[in-house]
């Protein structure tokens, strides 16, 4: 893989964060598909092992959230990067639009649910993040659905401040508890959505991924984009950073999201628990008896 540097696209500085500055497509860390195969694959096996060390280690979690626009490429990536990984250790969890039971509870009751445990690694294909990106931009949802006292959604910009505090003190505790959080906005143009957009309907078996009320979303970019900055400024902390990925070309967000993960799982302290003696002892012996059968 060509030189990647993880601070090119880790938001440090959130206070100067402009997302009109970020580009969506750059230069790629691939020569070819084939190239981009084997860099994948590489980094692939070596995630593999790294999981391995993560579950038996027993000690950490990994949670990663990952938010765009629709069509940028939340789905693929996680199906291209995480496919290689133990099952056992690996939990994906999709958030939609919030059931009855899910609104009778605080904003972030349905994702705690979905947490991964010591040793695992959790993926949120969007997440409690709605609640300050589609809540905000459609910010009717607030008042009809979401059965808030009347007096805390009088100020809106005190709810959006109130939950981007939430969600800090929220993902501090996560850290204070063992968890890694790493978060992934995948950041794409509205002309390269509108080309995916057109694939989805011009292909029969890909009819089933585009919906009419996707063409109303898009008609709220400006809103939406500012809701992504305004959400990156208020969140991005140095213990659960964003990331934001040029999203334009697939395969450079494959291996650029791989890569990633691969450098924060190589930062973790984890070893493979070491067998007391006794145990050991055990080992041996039953080594000698599978040995000495016919």
């Amino acid at each position: 893989m060509k030189k990647f540097k993880i601070t090119d696209y880790k938001i440090s500085r959130p206070k100067s964060f402009n997302l009109k500055s970020r580009k969506t497509m750059i230069p790629l860390y691939y020569e070819d598909n084939k190239d981009y195969k084997d860099i994948l694959e590489d980094l692939k096996e070596e995630n593999f092992d790294l999981q391995n060390k993560l579950y038996a280690h027993d000690r950490f979690s990994l949670l990663l959230i990952f938010q765009a626009m629709d069509a940028a490429g939340k789905d693929s990536t996680i199906k291209h990067v995480f496919s290689g990984m133990n099952p056992i250790g690996v939990k994906v969890s999709s958030f939609k639009k919030p059931s009855d039971r899910e609104l009778d509870h605080d904003f972030l009751w349905r994702t705690t649910r979905k947490l991964p445990r010591r040793g695992e690694i959790g993926i949120f294909n969007r997440s409690y993040y709605e609640e300050v990106l589609i809540v905000k931009v459609r910010n009717e949802i607030l008042r009809k659905y979401q059965k808030l006292p009347k007096d805390l959604t009088k100020n809106l910009n005190s709810v959006w401040k109130s939950r981007y505090k939430s969600i800090r003190d929220y993902e501090d505790h996560l850290q204070r508890n063992g968890t890694i959080v790493l978060k992934f906005f995948l950041n794409i143009s509205k002309e390269e959505q509108k080309e995916r957009f057109l694939r989805r309907i011009n292909i029969p078996s890909k009819n089933w991924k585009f919906s009419s009320t996707d063409i109303e979303e898009r008609k709220l970019w400006p809103k939406y984009m500012k809701a992504y900055e305004d959400m990156i400024k208020a969140t991005s902390t140095p213990h659960a950073p964003w990331f934001v990925i040029p999203a334009d070309d697939k395969k450079n967000i494959r291996l650029m999201v791989a890569k990633i993960v691969n450098t924060y799982l190589k930062k973790l302290p984890m070893n493979y628990p070491r067998l007391p003696q006794d145990e050991k002892a055990k080992l041996l012996a039953s080594k000698k008896l599978l040995l000495s059968e016919k």
